[in-house]
């Protein structure tokens, strides 16, 4: 495993001596640009392993993208390598259908601590809730950032991490029920606490989401990619491209329908993934995403 390869990947070109909080976001930025928040695997067949050297062969030298335990466990051996004083970190996702966190644990992300202050890194939760800027760990102090304005607070050494949202315009409204348009302003993501995780930890989760009738992972292929100025998503057959704030307050969606004999195609073109597998979509309508391991 090599740095240079991986900042080859991302089309990163500045400078990784620095160890600050601008060179840290610069690097999450690259990160989210080019490596797709993905569940591909789970519908090509394939094993999502959690081991490092697996997750940086299928992010770095094959061009693929992974979901959070991929994502932020490759960003962590960056960072960590780098220099940075990092932690993993485990948070319990908010499920709106039971308007409840999940018990689980079934999130990771990376803590960064520069100067003596601590950062929520996080380049793998996806879509419009994808924060682009390290999180200064600090309650109760709004984040402006381009996707939305994010919000940590903290309770009795719980922290809990929102968004609010602009207002969306949808030149198509037949996508209205399209599981990517937000019902509510505000969002609520995750809660965590600041206890460090051993990426061991995640497995029996991981296994979880690849297997379970009951997962969101196993109901939904999920591609999505931060771009300049918003994002773009794959949800099944259904391709989404988001521009954040193109007049004040207000983000556009365009939807369109993908056949299948374009989604090898799409995939290639909108998100720069070629597969090694057969490929099969699937948006089922699930309600609940809900486990105890």
């Amino acid at each position: 495993m090599d740095l240079e390869e991986y900042f080859s990947r991302i089309h990163y070109h500045g400078p990784y001596t620095r160890l600050d909080l601008d060179t840290l976001t610069e690097i999450l930025q690259h990160h989210i640009r080019a490596v797709p928040f993905e569940n591909l695997s789970i519908h090509c067949g394939e094993t999502i392993e959690l081991n490092i050297e697996a997750t940086y062969a299928k992010i770095v030298q094959k061009n693929r993208g992974g979901w959070c335990m991929e994502n932020n466990h490759l960003l962590s051996w960056v960072l960590k390598t780098m220099g940075y004083d990092i932690t993993l970190l485990g948070a319990n996702v908010y499920m709106s259908s039971e308007e409840g966190y999940c018990p689980t644990i079934c999130h990771l992300m990376v803590r960064v601590v520069i100067n003596g202050n601590s950062y929520l890194v996080d380049g793998g939760f996806g879509a419009s809730y994808q924060m682009w800027e390290p999180m200064e760990l600090v309650s109760g102090k709004a984040q402006p950032q381009t996707p939305g304005v994010f919000f940590l607070t903290e309770a009795n050494g719980i922290w809990y991490l929102g968004k609010m949202r602009r207002k969306q315009y949808l030149p198509d409204p037949s996508f209205l029920y399209s599981s990517l348009v937000e019902e509510d302003d505000y969002k609520k993501l995750y809660s965590f606490t600041l206890m460090p995780r051993a990426i061991e930890e995640f497995q029996a989760v991981s296994t979880y989401l690849q297997t379970a009738p009951g997962s969101l992972f196993t109901n939904k292929s999920i591609c999505t990619l931060q771009l300049a100025d918003g994002l773009r998503a794959l949800i099944g057959w259904t391709l989404c491209e988001i521009k954040y704030n193109y007049k004040e307050n207000v983000d556009q969606m365009e939807f369109t329908t993908v056949e299948d004999k374009d989604i090898e195609k799409t995939l290639k073109e909108k998100f720069n993934l070629t597969l090694e597998r057969k490929f099969t979509p699937v948006n089922n309508k699930i309600t609940i995403l809900k486990y105890t391991l």
